[in-house]
Formats: structure tokens, C-alpha cells, sequence
């Protein structure tokens, strides 16, 4: 298969832009670096579209091993002729090829297998060949045998109709035809196992759409219901036109008595064979998309979340909410450094709670605390009434907000905790993850295993080595979009970085320690087993603010220092200028000297010139600080205090298929339906919302007792 001509094609880019970007790949360079710093060779394809590339290519390769080995299967039998081989050739899919290789697999004991034993494959050639003249019943009595297990024409019959039913089974041709039959017409339905029992899956219990048209968040639905045992599931099709495809293929009617025997076979062969492979196949390509758009979803949330604006510079309190062992407190400064812990009570009692708020108030007094960053789960919506009424008192500006603590516990247990925070009890360890994640959501978030943040839907449905595998690719282009500090990331951030790997981001945090701060990239090189492959993947990434080449503390690659040099110096930048790192009228430079022209003096393309300039007039960027604040309390809302008609601000939580949870201030987060969101059609929310996005909503009703709230945008 001629990779990078069907790649090409899918993915619609150049030929020349495929085969560059398998060579780079199978070159061993990393996605965000063939993404960032290689564009001339793939125009400018962004990091998702490379590992799509990617995955596809992964997919069509083993593809290809596939096919050898069933050729290979085949040959090994000695039943391969110049039409299977062709077949293997043409199959495009995995299904084709194991369609193709169905009647050469090796089967356990069946019907067929069984009337072959008895010798009547012969029998069933007779009927198969339809020769007019010909009475099967007749032809059945000479395979009569009593030894064998035969003892009548008709067992004889039956043995050959077996035979028949198989070889109609293991027709590629027939399975090919009643899947897409299937998939075209095919019903997918699911009824209540218990009607008297009532469950979430109670919209399911009378539940049929179109195989072809059903949205995956129903899938999913009805396929959990029936694995908790609530549903029946099925997929139901008519069997007129599958019958008619096989009765098209094998009954070629110039004997009526063999055309009645080749029908029914045929329609045993459907009811009994291809129909529950095609229901589980049809099924099984239902649950796999919808897992593949669960896990999209999943991953551009995730994204959202990782990308949120750091708040900068501020001391925070974090507050990890809890009943019965009170609330954990954990106080941190503007680098994330721990500077106070303790416990307060403040649901155990008013004098408990008067205690709680005295501590509260001390601390915000004590470190100057700006903002306190409240975990969302058990006893948060207290929590946060306890805190917006205390800062009422603390004498100094101070807002709130409350963050989503998925994953903190998963982290205050983890190796890295205990390593990061070993004079804390790992309850404490949470406060300080729940501060932190408010500080840089990015550098905290990085610890957690992504599967544990929380941001999609049915996650835990999802072939999870899959969802593992994309999640863990957000995480890195997240990572390298932003970059990192190489004095001051944790080991869990460098991991992220491209092209390092757990021994060696080990080797720079031990030489930090022993050495001190790295005062360049070119540093990078006396750690050990850094070489210089992993160099040129990581370099681009790390920034090191203390160098004195401003360079080092920008996106460009050590490899572009060069070209920067005398890009800076064709645009008429003095020494001084250049010492300085400061270029904030570059871009109008460049483009009064002529782009095109530029780049062409420099050797390097517009891409790389384009990302220069942009490094160049702000060092040390971060992407991040270009999107919308996250949004700060100070005071909170009870469900009760909400009207139908009130009009109120929010955060966006999480964007799923059928609408997005906003944060309204209250404990529990509204829904804003997909037919609420935006006046025009959409296809899905993520095409208007995203994760942290403040919103205005105004609510459309409110069930205190079921805690729901529902929200819209069209107003």
C-alpha cells in the first residue's frame, strides 16, 4: 500500500506533506516538535491533525501485517489462487480481510464440520449445482450410512443444508451486501428488563432509532443500562432484502427442487449465522464510534481545562471541603510554595463554626491570602458559604472560586506527593493541589493521571488504554504549547516535555540539585543520557528566564539562534537593542523590509519566520494569558434563591453531546441544552463552548429537590 498517496488523500494535503511526515515520524521525532518546528514540510499542519496522521498510519499498517499473514494462513493450507489474493489486495478494512479469511479458519466442531465427517459435502455440491433433472431426495439415499450416523435421505438432507448454510455464512460478498444493509436500515432497540422498576434508563425502556442516525451519548446509554441490567438491547432489521441478497447470489432457479432446499438453507444460514455476527459487528462499530466522539469530547474539555489562564503572583488559600474530618486548609504563595496547614470545622456546630472562622480569617490576615480556591466536591456547597461569609470580615479584597477537585485525592496518595510534600498527611496534600490547580491548572493538573480529572462523559466505558493514549497526547500538546521552565517544573511537567522520558527528566532535576540553576539551553547537554536527538526534541520547549541569551526564554529553536541573529540585525536592531530583548515593533519591521524576502536571505520559510517574530516581540509567552480571566466570587447563591427569568453569569464545567453544565454560583452546576445555547443550528456545544468560558445565562426552571437546574442562552 502506498502510504503517504492514501493518507494524502484522507487527510487532503499534499503527497509530498504525507511522505514528509511519515519520514519524520518513523525518524523517531516526537508530534509537538514535527508540529512546531518542522511546518515548512508539512504546511503547517497543527499537532491533532499530525496525531490523527499519525494514528491512521499506525492503523494501515497493521492493516497490511494483517493481510500478509492471513495470505500467509492461506498459502499455508494451500488454497490460495490468484482471486483470493486479489481480494486481500483490494480489502480496505479489517473486517473485509477476516471476511475474506472466514472459509479458510481453522472452526471448532459445527453443524458443517459434523455433516462433512459424515461425508456429505458431495451431496450438498449436488444441490448447490441445481442440474435440472436432478431430485436431491433421490441423490440423498446414496449417502445413507448407518456407520457414518446417516440413517435417512432426510438426516442426509439436513447434513448438506448444514453445509450449504456455512459456505453461505462465509461468503464475503454476502456479508459485505447485509452489513451495509444493516447499517442503512438497521434499528437499534432496547426495552425495559423490569418495567416496574424505575431507573436513569427509564426514557430507554421503549427505545428505537436508526442505526445510521443514533447520537453516541444514547449508544453508550442503552449500552450501560444493559450491562447494569435494567435494558434489553438488540438491533432489529427486516430480513426481506438480506434473504433477497443471498437468494440473488445462490439460487439460480433452473431446478425447483434444489431452489426450495438452497432457500431454506440460505435462510437458516441468515437467522442463524450472519444475522447475531452482523448484530454483534454492527453493535460493536455503534459502541467504537461513539467512544471515539466520547473520547474527542473528552479530550477537547481536557484541553479547555489544562489551557485556563494561571492566576499569577497571588497567595491562595486552598480549602479541600469534608464533613465528618472538617475542612483542610493549605495555604500557598505566589510560586506554589506551602506556608501554613491546618483543619477547621466549620459544619460541626456553631461554636465549631465560629472557631473555623477565626482560624480562617488569622491565615488571610497572616500571608496576605488575595483568593481562596474551593475543591468542589462532599460539603463544598457549605464550604463555600462558610468562606464568601468570612471574607466579609478579613479587612483586605479578597474573592473565591470554586475548582474542580477531581484527582486530588488520586494525588495526595501518589508517589509524587509523597515526594513533593513529605511533611504533609496526604489529606493536607489535597488543600495544597486545590490551591495550586487555581495558581497554573496546567502545572498542577500535569500530576494526575488525565483519565482521573473528570471533564467528559461515560469515561469509564471507554476502552481506557484508547482514552489513556489520547488524553495523555492532550496532555503533551498542552505541555509544549506552553512550554516550561526548565529551574522551576516538577518532574511531572518535564515528562510532558517532548522528547524526554522519566530516567532522563530524573538526571535534571538531580543536576538542578546538585548544581544549581541551568543558566542556558546549551546547559542541557551535561545531563546525563541527554543526547543529541533528545536534545533537538526538548530545546524548543524549555525556557530558562535566567540566561543571558534572551533566546533561551523564547519559542525559538537553538537550531533558528542563527537565523534570529540576523533577522534582528537585517531589520536594523543595534547591539544595545538586541541585549536588550525587547522588539515590540518587529512584526512592522519585517514586514516594511518584506517578509517573502526575508526569509528567502535567512535560508528558512514564512512558517518559521512568522512563529520568530511572534517569539521575539514577547518573550517568555505564554499562550494562555491571551484567554478571558477565570471567574472570581465573592459572594454565593442558594438553589433556592434561583427564579425562573433570573438573569446570571457562569462558568462553563463541562461540554458534553447534549449541552454544557455551567457553574451559576449554587452547588449544583445548570444545564444549558444544545437547542439552548446559540440560535443558529449546531451540531455539537463544542462549536460554541468551552471549558472555563464565562457565560451569561438566564434560568429556565429549577427542581430543588432533584437539584436541577435548567439554563438557557438565547435571551
Amino acid at each position: 500500500m502506498d502510504y503517504s498517496k492514501v493518507l494524502a488523500q484522507e487527510f487532503d494535503i499534499k503527497e509530498e506533506y504525507a511522505q514528509n511526515v511519515i519520514a519524520l515520524l518513523d525518524d523517531g521525532n516526537t508530534i509537538p516538535f514535527i508540529a512546531r518546528y518542522r511546518k515548512e514540510m508539512h504546511g503547517s499542519m497543527d499537532d491533532q491533525l499530525i496525531r490523527a496522521f499519525s494514528e491512521k498510519l499506525d492503523y494501515l499498517r497493521g492493516l497490511d501485517k494483517r493481510r500478509e499473514e492471513i495470505r500467509s494462513l492461506i498459502e499455508a493450507q494451500e488454497k490460495l489462487t490468484d482471486a483470493v489474493s486479489q481480494s486481500l489486495d483490494k480489502a480496505q478494512t479489517l473486517s473485509e480481510l477476516e471476511d475474506i479469511y472466514r472459509p479458510f479458519k481453522p472452526k471448532r466442531k459445527t453443524r458443517a464440520s459434523v455433516a462433512k465427517e459424515k461425508g456429505l459435502e458431495p451431496l450438498a455440491l449436488v444441490i448447490i449445482r441445481q442440474e435440472k433433472g436432478c431430485d436431491p431426495n433421490a441423490a440423498a439415499a446414496d449417502f445413507v450410512n448407518e456407520e457414518k450416523g446417516v440413517n435417512t435421505p432426510e438426516e442426509a438432507i439436513a447434513g448438506a443444508m448444514d453445509i450449504i448454510a456455512e459456505q453461505v455464512s462465509d461468503s464475503a460478498e454476502i456479508r459485505k451486501r447485509i452489513r451495509e444493509i444493516a447499517r442503512k436500515q438497521g434499528v437499534l432497540r432496547s426495552v425495559a428488563a423490569d418495567a416496574e422498576q424505575d431507573s436513569v434508563y427509564s426514557m430507554y425502556y421503549d427505545f428505537n432509532e436508526s442505526v445510521g442516525k443514533i447520537a453516541g451519548h444514547r449508544v453508550l446509554a442503552v449500552n450501560r443500562g444493559e450491562k447494569e441490567g435494567f435494558l434489553k438491547v438488540g438491533m432489529e432489521l427486516d430480513e426481506e432484502r438480506p434473504l433477497q441478497v443471498i437468494f440473488h447470489l445462490l439460487d439460480h432457479g433452473t431446478n425447483p427442487f434444489c431452489s426450495d432446499l438452497l432457500r431454506a438453507a440460505g435462510e437458516d444460514a441468515y437467522r442463524r449465522l450472519i444475522y447475531p455476527s452482523i448484530e454483534r459487528e454492527i453493535r460493536s462499530e455503534l459502541t467504537e464510534a461513539a467512544a471515539e466522539n466520547a473520547m474527542k469530547v473528552f479530550a477537547v474539555n481536557l484541553k479547555q481545562l489544562l489551557m485556563q489562564p494561571p492566576v499569577k503572583g497571588k497567595v491562595v488559600l486552598g480549602l479541600d471541603p469534608g464533613y465528618r474530618t472538617g475542612c483542610k486548609v493549605a495555604v500557598v504563595d505566589g510560586t506554589g510554595k506551602v506556608l501554613d496547614t491546618a483543619v477547621i470545622y466549620p459544619t460541626h456546630g456553631e461554636r465549631r463554626a465560629a472557631e473555623s472562622k477565626a482560624k480562617l480569617l488569622q491565615l488571610i490576615k497572616k500571608h496576605r491570602v488575595d483568593i481562596i480556591s474551593i475543591g468542589n466536591g462532599t460539603a463544598s456547597k457549605e464550604t463555600e458559604m462558610f468562606a464568601a461569609d468570612a471574607i466579609k470580615e478579613a479587612g483586605r479584597p479578597v474573592c473565591y472560586m470554586v475548582v474542580s477537585e477531581a484527582g486530588a485525592s488520586v494525588y495526595s496518595a501518589s508517589k509524587l506527593a509523597a515526594t513533593e510534600l513529605p511533611e504533609l498527611d496526604l489529606t493536607l496534600r489535597s488543600a495544597v493541589s486545590i490551591a495550586r490547580r487555581l495558581q497554573d491548572p496546567l502545572a498542577e493538573l500535569v500530576k494526575i493521571e488525565p483519565k482521573a480529572i473528570g471533564v467528559g462523559q461515560y469515561q469509564h466505558d471507554m476502552p481506557q488504554k484508547r482514552l489513556g493514549e489520547a488524553l495523555d497526547g492532550v496532555v503533551e500538546d498542552c505541555v509544549n504549547s506552553v512550554g516550561a521552565d526548565l529551574n522551576t517544573a516538577s518532574p511531572a511537567l518535564l515528562l510532558r516535555v517532548s522528547g524526554l522520558n522519566a530516567t532522563v527528566c530524573r538526571n535534571i532535576v538531580a543536576y538542578r540539585e546538585e548544581n544549581g540553576a541551568f543558566h542556558s539551553r546549551a546547559e542541557l547537554k551535561k545531563v546525563p543520557k541527554l543526547g543529541p536527538k533528545a536534545f533537538e526534541q526538548c530545546a524548543g520547549f524549555l525556557r530558562v528566564p535566567e540566561s543571558a541569551n534572551p533566546l533561551d526564554n523564547t519559542g525559538v529553536h537553538p537550531e533558528s539562534y542563527k537565523s534570529a541573529k540576523a533577522l534582528l540585525s537585517l531589520v536594523n536592531y543595534s547591539d544595545k537593542e538586541i541585549k536588550s530583548a525587547k522588539f515590540p515593533d518587529l512584526a512592522a519591521r519585517v514586514k516594511a523590509k518584506g517578509t517573502k524576502t526575508l526569509a528567502e536571505t535567512l535560508g528558512i520559510g514564512l512558517p518559521t519566520l512568522d512563529d520568530m517574530v511572534k517569539e521575539l516581540q514577547k518573550p517568555g509567552r505564554d499562550p494562555r494569558d491571551e484567554m478571558p480571566a477565570p471567574m472570581l466570587r465573592t459572594d454565593v447563591l442558594d438553589i433556592n434563591d434561583l427564579k425562573e427569568g433570573m438573569e446570571l453569569k457562569g462558568t462553563v464545567r463541562n461540554v458534553i453531546d447534549f449541552g454544557a453544565f455551567v457553574d451559576i454560583g449554587v452547588h449544583q452546576d445548570g444545564l444549558v441544552h444544545i437547542s439552548q445555547i446559540c440560535d443558529k443550528y449546531i451540531r455539537h456545544p463544542s462549536e460554541v463552548l468551552k471549558v472555563g468560558d464565562v457565560v451569561n445565562v438566564k434560568i429556565l426552571s429549577v427542581d430543588p429537590k432533584k437539584n436541577r437546574i435548567s439554563l438557557t442562552m438565547r435571551f
